[in-house]
């Protein structure tokens, strides 16, 4: 997993999950403010066949102890790295994420876009979720579609079809929540209609002391569609738990 820059002082070791098809892009506004609680490391999640692999695979280079932040599928991935290893995650971000499994239909459509990106057209199942994964106010954004595609092309069609067939078959998780221990927020979109702010609700009244917080006029891709607003919450967040003593450098 490379480190997003330059390394700075040893503090808060934070440790980011993109979400499918996405690449170290998708928290790339939030780099510059997260890296002034300490070193930030992007998870990679395009090996593994299931989400059990692909968390033990991070943890295998992940730092000893650390804050854990998941976008989408970083987050069905964050709860499994909090089943295999739960004394390493000292806070959780859980953003536009689900503790549900697939629906029937959602299932359906990612075979849809697998056969589409084993046909040689990524591209085209990227478009095809496109106007879901934004506020309907970014359909027509064009720099933030070419953004989106250019992450599935750096994600490549076989990571892309391995994390799909991972999302399909990943489990409930929502009978997990009331065992996570550490301080956690849970962040969505007011349009996000992908992981509904209803879904993040159930997360966040299931974990012990969670926070919930909604980004105004923004869909699922968050961090890129409001960053300044996600920076914000995430900054007040951890400045938070330091000023409360919940959460200290090692």
């Amino acid at each position: 997993m490379p480190a997003a820059t330059p390394t700075p002082a040893p503090s808060l070791p934070l440790l980011l999950i993109p979400g499918l098809a996405c690449s170290p892009r998708l928290f790339a506004p939030q780099l510059p403010a997260l890296w002034r609680y300490g070193p930030v490391t992007i998870a990679q999640p395009t090996h593994g066949e299931n989400m059990a692999e692909m968390a033990a695979r991070i943890l295998q280079s992940a730092p000893p102890q650390c804050v854990l932040m998941g976008l989408s599928m970083g987050g069905y991935i964050a709860f499994e790295i909090l089943r295999q290893a739960p004394q390493r995650v000292r806070a959780l971000a859980l953003l536009d994420t689900s503790a549900r499994p697939d629906t029937d239909e959602a299932r359906q459509q990612r075979l849809r876009m697998v056969a589409l990106a084993q046909q040689g057209k990524l591209p085209l199942a990227v478009e095809m979720n496109y106007p879901r994964s934004v506020h309907p106010s970014r359909a027509g954004d064009a720099a933030l579609r070419a953004t989106v595609q250019a992450m599935a092309q750096e994600t490549g069609v076989d990571a892309f079809v391995r994390q799909q067939t991972a999302i399909m078959g990943r489990p409930d998780s929502r009978p997990a929540l009331a065992r996570i221990a550490c301080p956690s927020l849970v962040l969505v979109g007011d349009a996000d209609a992908i992981t509904p702010p209803e879904v993040a609700a159930e997360i966040a009244a299931a974990i012990p002391g969670a926070q919930l917080r909604t980004i105004a006029h923004c869909g699922h891709l968050s961090t890129l569609e409001q960053p300044e607003a996600v920076t914000t919450a995430l900054c007040q967040w951890l400045d938070g738990l330091l000023a409360h003593g919940q959460i200290t450098a090692p």
